[in-house]
């Protein structure tokens, strides 16, 4: 019995010895090409400028070295643009000693230092939580050479700052986004959203790096693109929630990571009487339930009032002694900043208040111009 034990350790010590190692080797494999990719982005790139090379010069260029290497993925003429483009991002940011040769040869990662704006930056997301090594690039390397070439090229054209990238990078890397989410995350404009939830967290939530994580939890906007809502305004709430249960891992998604779905219309009873609450969710990194109720409409300071009684009564009847107090977020389709800032005061419970937009809403301007699918299938009889 002893001996099958044994076997079965060694077995699952074999299986972590691989996986360690074939990931090892695929982040290897990753930041060589990225390496590769700077190199050959800095040739191309002083070859444009120096000797004047046109789109011309960049497809023979492709072509030839698809007649050297047959079977070559990456170098089409579209690939060395994109290469180019991914040099000429960084190139301001990321330094090649002198020593190295300016003809083309690969850039080790003992010969590349990143410029400390980059590296304080992102060492300032959650450091506390990050041991670096000595070598400035192995401190940048956590993050930088984990994302793939498609990654990178997909940040840099979706983001315009610096700070942009930065926090998108850090993310992918540590929370390991696929591409999809990437360009899901960078399409909802997470960067921009997140931490600018109207809410009244700085008088209800006592604890400050509690009050903080709860700022990052939440956005102030959520687009919900995989809902088709033809006309928002005179659709129920229900309508609204249905979309939302049906695809709720893309609604997971947009959350992010920390959310854990729990039920829709979860039944509540307070004096023998039945109250629903539209979605209720749990969060792993607030350790709290979390209530979003939906409105299709313009916010009312009324909602809060019933958003409140939830929160009373989750805390009273639902929530685990180990748990912090439950959090409620008005989900609607508008709102007006100063009615929201009004209506928080008085109240004692952590609350904020969201915009939602799907990807069929159309402004006000827009409205009436094109024909509404009855319409359109009128003039297709």
């Amino acid at each position: 019995m002893e001996s099958i034990a044994n076997y079965s350790e060694s077995i699952k010590a074999l299986k972590s010895a691989i996986l360690s190692s074939r990931y090892k080797a695929v982040t290897f494999v990753n930041k060589e090409l990225l390496l590769l990719y700077f190199t050959v982005g800095k040739f191309i790139s002083e070859k444009i400028k120096k000797e004047k090379w046109g789109a011309k010069v960049i497809d023979n260029l492709s072509s030839d070295l698809q007649a050297e290497l047959p079977g070559l993925r990456g170098f089409s003429a579209t690939g060395i643009k994109r290469i180019r483009f991914f040099f000429e991002s960084w190139e301001e940011h990321i330094y090649i000693k002198p020593s190295v040769t300016e003809q083309l040869s690969v850039i080790y990662t003992d010969e590349i230092t990143i410029s400390p704006t980059v590296l304080d930056q992102i060492q300032l997301i959650d450091i506390e939580d990050i041991e670096f090594s000595p070598t400035v690039l192995d401190q940048i390397g956590r993050y930088f050479f984990k994302l793939s070439f498609s990654h990178h090229i997909e940040l840099i054209l979706a983001t315009e700052t610096l700070a942009e990238k930065i926090y998108y990078i850090q993310k992918t890397a540590t929370e390991f986004w696929s591409l999809t989410t990437l360009k899901h995350h960078l399409k909802n404009k997470l960067y921009r959203n997140s931490g600018s939830l109207q809410n009244n967290f700085s008088k209800t939530i006592s604890n400050e790096e509690l009050r903080d994580k709860a700022l990052q939890s939440f956005k102030d906007e959520y687009l919900l693109d995989f809902i088709n809502l033809e006309d928002t305004d005179e659709q129920d709430e229900r309508v609204l929630e249905s979309g939302i249960v049906n695809n709720i891992k893309k609604f997971l998604m947009s959350l992010g990571t920390d959310f854990a779905f729990i039920s829709n219309q979860y039944r509540l009873i307070v004096e023998d009487e039945e109250y629903f609450i539209d979605l209720l969710f749990f969060n792993r990194r607030l350790q709290c339930l979390v209530v979003f109720e939906l409105k299709t409409g313009k916010f009312k300071p009324e909602y809060l009032g019933k958003m409140n009684f939830y929160l009373s009564a989750l805390d009273e009847y639902v929530k685990q002694p180990h748990e912090q107090p439950s959090i409620g977020i008005i989900l609607c389709k508008e709102k007006k900043n100063k009615v929201v800032e009004f209506s928080f005061r008085d109240f004692n419970k952590a609350m904020g208040v969201s915009t939602y937009k799907t990807s069929t809403t159309l402004p006000k301007a827009f409205k009436g111009l094109i024909p509404d699918a009855e319409t359109f299938k009128k003039l297709m009889d």
